[in-house]
Formats: C-alpha cells, sequence, structure tokens
C-alpha cells in the first residue's frame, strides 16, 4: 500500500548526531605539527567501518609542494593552513575533509603547471569552481585518503569566447552560467540552463562535469562533446587533449597560450561534426510510454571525456551550443488539489504540442512553504541587487562565518550568518504577489510553465480546456510581469529551503536526507510511490520537480532516532522496483554509489585514481585498489 509523500505531518525532532569532522580537523592538525609519517584509526564519514590511514606530511614535502605552486601562481595564491583553506574544504551543503593547500592559478597555463606539480609530487587533485555542488563532489570527503590532497580553483579562470557570431561559445574552467547569460542576452541569445545554477553562481564547466540537468526541456542537460581536457594516464603520463574542433598549436604550452590570448578566427569555423549540446533531448523527452527516465547522471549515452567526468579530469574549457531567444514569453500558474491533474496535462503537453513549452516546473505546498519562510533572503537579493550578487553574498557568509567561529559563544559557532540572514529578511514585508498566496491556500499542488511563441497559445488552449472548473479542483490564472518574475524566482531559491530549515531547527530535527531520482517517463504514480512505514519516520518533508522530465527533489527530515542511512537504503529499494534512477542530475559525489557503467567509466579515464577519488563510494587509493 502506497501513500501520499505529504500524509504525515509531525513535529520536527532533535538530531543525534556526532561531530566527526571537527574531530577528524583536530586530528589531522595534530598530526601536520608532528611533521611526521603516522598511522593511526579514522573513522570514516559512513561510520560504518575503520580504515587504517597513513597520513604523510613530512615537513620537507610540504615545503617541496609549496615553493613549487608559489613559483607558478605566487604566494597570496597558494593557502595552507586549517583556517586559510576553510572556505575550499566545506561543500555548500554537504561534504569536509582535509587539504594540505588551496591553489589558485590565474590563468591556463598556470593551471597545467600546477598540474604536473601535483602529479610529480603524487598529490591528489580535486579540482573546484563555484564549489556550489550539492553532493560533496568538489571537496575533499573525510581524511582517509592515502595520499595528500591538494585543491586547485578555477574562479579566476573565467573567461567566454563568442564562436561564429554567438551561435557557440568556449568557456573555461571558471566562468560561470551567470556570467555567460549576461554575455548572451546582449545578442539576443541564452544559455542551456538558467535555473538556480545561475543565481548561486555555478560553473559552465561543472555544468558539464556533473551532468547537470536544469529545466530548459527545448535545449537539454549540460552536454557537449567539445572540450579541452588534461588526463592522468596509467604511465603517469600528465596528457593535453584538444578536442575543442580548434587549431590551436601543438604543445600544451602553445595550445593554452592561444586559447587564453584569443589568437585564433573565432567566426566561420568549421561546423562540427558531434553535439555541443544534447540535441536529441526534446524528442527523447516526448517518449511517455519508455519505462525509462529521460536523464539520469549514469546514462552511458551522454557520458564521454569531459561530459559527466565528475573532476577524473582537469577540464581546462568546453564549447557549447547557445540558443536564440523567444520573440515572446508568458508563465501560466496552475494549481490543483489532485496530482493526477498534472499527470495527464504532462502526457498531453508531451504528446501533442508541435512545440514544447521551455520549462514545467512543479512545487509542492511544503516546498512553498518552504521557500517563502527561509529563503526570503535569497529572494530579495535577487530580486533588488541581480543574480550577480548571490555569488558575493556567499563569499561574504563564508568570511564571516570564518571570523566568527572563533568567538567564545556557542551562538557564534554555527552558521551565524544563516541565521542572522533568516531575522533581518522578516523584517521586510510579504514578498509574494497576492494571487500566488491565493493559490497557496487553495492548492497543494503548484505548477509553473513558461511557454513561448507558438507554445504559448497551445498552453492556454490546453488550460482553459481542463483548468476552469466549477468544483474548484483546479485552476490556472496567465502571470503578468511582476508575478511571472516572482514565480519563477521563487522557484529558484526554493532548494536551499531544506538546509535553512535544518540550520534553524537542529536542537529539534532530525538528519536531512536529500534524493535527487528520475523517475520512468511513463510513471503516473509519482506522488504515492513511498510506503506509509517509510513516510512514518519523516519529521519534514519537501517535494519539487522538473516535471515535464519527470525529474524530482525530494528533501526528507528524519524523525530523531532514526538511521537515516538504513532510511535511504529502503527508499532506494522502492525506487529500484519503481524503474528510477538516481541521481538524476547533481551527480553521485559522495552521497550516491556510482552504477557500474558510470564507474567504468571513471576508471577508464583516471586510471590511477588521483583525480576527486571516492566519488560514487569507490574507492579513495591509488589505482583503485
Amino acid at each position: 500500500m502506497t501513500h501520499d509523500l505529504h500524509e504525515i505531518k509531525l513535529k520536527p525532532n532533535r538530531k543525534l548526531t556526532i561531530n566527526t569532522q571537527k574531530y577528524r580537523s583536530n586530528l589531522y592538525e595534530l598530526l601536520t605539527k608532528l611533521q611526521d609519517i603516522i598511522t593511526t584509526n579514522i573513522i570514516d564519514l559512513n561510520c560504518k567501518s575503520y580504515a587504517r590511514v597513513k597520513v604523510s606530511m613530512r615537513k620537507d614535502r610540504l615545503e617541496e609542494l609549496k615553493k613549487s605552486l608559489i613559483a607558478i601562481v605566487g604566494q597570496r595564491q597558494v593557502l595552507i593552513g586549517l583556517e586559510k583553506t576553510r572556505p575550499y574544504r566545506i561543500g555548500i551543503r554537504v561534504g569536509e575533509g582535509s587539504a594540505c593547500a588551496v591553489v589558485v592559478p590565474g590563468n591556463l597555463l598556470q593551471f597545467w603547471q600546477v598540474l604536473q606539480v601535483c602529479v610529480r609530487l603524487d598529490k591528489i587533485i580535486i579540482i573546484q569552481a563555484a564549489n556550489t555542488g550539492l553532493t560533496g563532489g568538489s571537496t575533499p570527503y573525510g581524511d582517509d585518503y592515502d595520499r595528500d590532497v591538494v585543491i586547485i580553483s578555477t574562479l579566476n579562470l573565467d573567461q567566454l569566447i563568442l564562436l561564429n557570431r554567438g551561435t557557440q561559445v568556449v568557456a573555461t574552467a571558471g566562468s560561470t552560467l551567470y556570467q555567460l547569460e549576461e554575455r548572451l542576452s546582449k545578442i539576443e541569445r541564452g544559455p542551456h540552463s538558467v535555473i538556480g545554477s545561475s543565481c548561486i553562481g555555478a560553473s559552465v564547466v561543472g555544468g558539464i562535469c556533473n551532468n547537470s540537468g536544469g529545466n530548459l526541456v527545448n535545449r537539454g542537460p549540460a552536454y557537449t562533446e567539445y572540450s579541452l581536457y588534461a588526463q592522468l594516464k596509467a604511465d603517469g603520463e600528465l596528457e593535453l587533449v584538444n578536442h575543442l574542433g580548434i587549431e590551436l598549436g601543438e604543445t600544451p604550452e602553445e595550445i593554452l597560450t592561444t586559447l587564453q590570448q584569443v589568437n585564433f578566427n573565432t567566426e566561420d569555423l568549421p561546423e562540427c561534426q558531434g553535439q555541443a549540446s544534447d540535441q536529441d533531448y526534446k524528442m527523447r523527452v516526448r517518449e511517455i510510454k519508455s519505462p525509462v527516465p529521460a536523464r539520469f547522471n549514469a546514462d552511458k549515452r551522454r557520458l564521454r571525456e569531459a561530459s559527466g567526468c565528475a573532476g577524473k579530469l582537469a577540464v581546462f574549457a568546453v564549447r557549447l551550443d547557445t540558443f536564440p531567444k523567444p520573440e515572446k514569453e508568458q508563465i501560466f500558474y496552475v494549481g490543483t488539489n489532485q496530482p493526477q491533474h498534472l499527470t495527464t496535462l504532462r502526457k498531453q503537453i508531451l504528446s501533442d504540442f508541435k512545440q514544447l513549452p521551455d520549462m514545467g516546473e512543479y512545487l509542492h505546498r511544503s516546498y512553498f512553504d518552504g521557500a517563502d519562510l527561509y529563503c526570503k533572503d535569497a529572494y530579495l537579493a535577487i530580486k533588488y541587487f541581480g543574480t550577480g550578487f548571490i555569488p558575493t553574498l556567499f563569499s561574504i557568509k563564508r568570511q564571516v562565518d570564518q571570523v566568527v567561529s572563533q568567538w567564545p559563544l556557542q551562538i557564534f559557532q554555527d552558521h551565524f550568518s544563516d541565521k542572522v540572514l533568516q531575522f533581518v529578511a522578516q523584517l521586510f514585508p510579504d514578498h509574494l504577489p497576492a494571487r500566488m498566496r491565493q493559490y497557496r491556500n487553495r492548492y497543494e499542488h503548484h505548477m509553473i510553465i513558461l511557454a513561448s511563441d507558438h507554445s504559448i497559445q497551445e498552453t492556454r488552449d490546453l488550460l482553459e480546456k481542463n483548468f476552469t472548473h466549477n468544483d474548484k479542483k483546479c485552476a490556472y490564472f496567465e502571470c503578468n510581469d511582476s508575478e511571472g518574475k516572482a514565480a519563477l524566482l521563487h522557484r529558484y531559491v526554493a532548494g536551499n529551503a531544506p538546509t535553512r530549515y535544518q540550520i534553524l531547527h537542529a536542537d529539534e530535527s532530525g538528519e536531512l536526507l536529500p534524493l535527487d531520482v528520475a523517475l520512468p517517463r511513463n510513471c503516473e504514480t509519482w506522488y504515492e510511490i513511498l510506503p506509509k512505514e517509510i513516510l512514518s519516520q519523516m519529521a519534514e518533508t519537501f517535494q519539487m520537480s522538473h516535471f515535464l522530465c519527470m525529474v524530482f527533489h525530494w528533501d526528507f527530515v528524519v524523525k530523531k532516532g532514526v538511521d537515516a542511512v538504513d532510511l535511504k537504503a529502503k527508499i532506494l529499494k522502492v525506487l529500484d522496483n519503481a524503474g528510477a534512477k538516481y541521481p538524476a542530475e547533481h551527480n553521485v559525489g559522495h552521497l550516491y554509489k556510482a552504477e557500474t557503467d558510470l564507474s567504468n567509466f571513471y576508471k577508464k579515464i583516471d586510471p590511477t585514481n588521483s583525480f576527486n577519488p571516492g566519488i560514487g563510494k569507490m574507492s579513495k587509493l591509488k589505482d583503485h585498489q
């Protein structure tokens, strides 16, 4: 027997976890000061097993690394020490570990030279851009690595090069979706993804490497067959591979300098023989009778070199398609108390429309309320300062938390900036339009449809026919300009609601259990998929989705005393039986086990296991031992 995901509403309960991260950091600092090779027992992050960990941080080796890196990038761009490296060692939602150094190259050639040093000294390499991932895949995860970890931050490598009158773009390692969106808007074109990720400063290359999905149905998930990357081969040789489809030279130095200086013809380049976007997706998503999800991270159709590599390659740049902006756009806001209405609506859109809407985003009332209560500060920041301010806000938050964490009072120890922002945001008046408030009170299920050009009238006709019932079970309205912006922005910021909820209820709530799930395209029971015995262990639930794609984000706060690891295993078993795939679009990181196709791909492109080891719950040891 199955039940509604939100049938059970209980008060949140106290979290029962041990702060092993703080313990490990202190232990690592102690071992560093001993300046010797020490073997000790450290509990791994799963708290399931013990590992014999060899921590090698001899002073001479550290000094050699430090001097070599400083010689390349300069003193200020090499960070060593727990506090200096802290913003790079901790993920935005999950993940924390130790790193012997953080290095910030200023150009592509420095990036290559830093890689050479790390390979020569046998260091683990974790490449990080914006550090906005939700599964911990761009930070160290624990201290049980068999080699020292070096984090390479690519945020200074933020070059965008327009090709063929802007129909394509080359984006270097640290360029962000926001920068790309802003650049393309000046020539009336758009990128492959705009939701959420662009608001928090996510990088273009990070999206490609992590199989990011997004919500733009006609443009598909992040994908390209054209990239410039470095690969460490089985024989220990570091090789630079130019598959951008652009002639840049022969040697790594020549290739990288030519690209950095844009010393090549950016117009009238030969037409790509492969794909610089997922051109097949808008047809694939229409196959509503298929028992296979439309998109998911382990889909071997979309594992190719940089695409899906998850940091197992050092990606310098990618080449991507851009898309013409539509002449007209219209946002429709749909509400219903019967989820089957949305199921029918989805099937009709995907089956019958000549042109698909650009997006169809679902929000349960729980996520509506979560975004309303816990994401108001982000909403206001974007509304009044623009999305370009959000990366700055994140940086300020990290710096403030780093400073106040040293203060003696307990109130300043954990998430001080989040608590301050939450308090300040509540001083502002209501930020949501009246009609959205009315629909929140009337309807449990909400859908935001963004239609453009020819799909506008198709959407209007379908909604007029099916969503104007007198029984008040479902309805819709066409948003004016301010309502449309508010609806999309409300959806954009919603993803942070579960994290903020847990921060503010840390003393009485259980663990956060996030799930990124791709359901089969033929699934019609999306809202009643989990059984009551599982839902009864949840204190709070949040649900939203890229509904036309059947990609769902379920964020659960478990009850006090519930084993979240065991509960997650039970949920995944249910999903396996339903033909679901996970993760859908945020990559495995350190939260999900990589499927066979994905783990084989990782081993193939990184045979020595020197780049981002341990993702997908794989081995952290050299050569995948």
